[in-house]
């Protein structure tokens, strides 16, 4: 196997470390595939927070993948308009590889026609742009349409990538996986911050 993560200008930082993280203990601790950072250019690439990443390859060096999660960031509506990365998304969605996006990287996966007749979650923040487009949005942390898996902003490619360990390799991968990650989330809510926004319906059951 060989997981590959897209990074590139503006990328939200969580939205790839997150999955970076579950795969790498998933690769060190269970036997699964390490994770490979990938961009455009082996420049550095400056996160929206203003973190420098160094890519581990780029779209010409990379080879056949069998995954490619695709993260998010206010820069992805850029990144979907730029004729190499898509032409790079199609490639491995149409040589069979398993699609993966966080928060807003789901228009990435749109703009490749990836979502076409499928379902998906993204960031709450844009959860009627991606209806608007056609596609049907699930409000969950995460949703599985066949070889694509999409999720909530940020923190919830952790989830995503947590429950396809388990739905591929097993519970008890997934178990090693979650416990040297010591990913054991509170389900606290704090403040009332969430009472002015319009909350997905994950959040709205807690």
């Amino acid at each position: 196997m060989s997981f590959g993560i897209l990074i590139y200008p503006g990328v939200e930082e969580l939205d790839f470390q997150g999955p970076w993280e579950v795969v790498g203990m998933w690769h060190r601790y269970a036997g699964g595939p390490a994770p490979c950072l990938v961009a455009r250019s082996l420049d550095p690439v400056r996160c929206a927070h203003g973190m420098r990443v160094l890519p581990d390859t780029d779209f010409a060096g990379v080879g056949p993948l069998t995954h490619l999660l695709i993260p998010g960031g206010f820069a992805a509506f850029e990144e979907m308009e730029q004729a190499d990365l898509m032409t790079f998304v199609r490639q491995n969605a149409d040589a069979g590889a398993t699609m993966m996006s966080v928060c807003s990287g789901s228009f990435i996966l749109l703009a490749a026609g990836v979502l076409e007749g499928r379902r998906a979650s993204t960031n709450w923040k844009v959860v009627d742009k991606l209806r608007e487009a056609g596609v049907e949005v699930v409000e969950e942390r995460y949703t599985q349409d066949g070889m694509v898996w999409t999720s909530a902003g940020v923190s919830a490619g952790i989830d995503m990538l947590l429950a396809y360990i388990s739905k591929t390799q097993g519970e008890e991968v997934a178990g090693t996986v979650q416990m040297h990650a010591e990913y054991f989330p509170e389900g606290r809510i704090y403040g009332p911050t969430r009472e002015a926004y319009p909350l997905p319906a994950y959040v709205r059951r807690n």
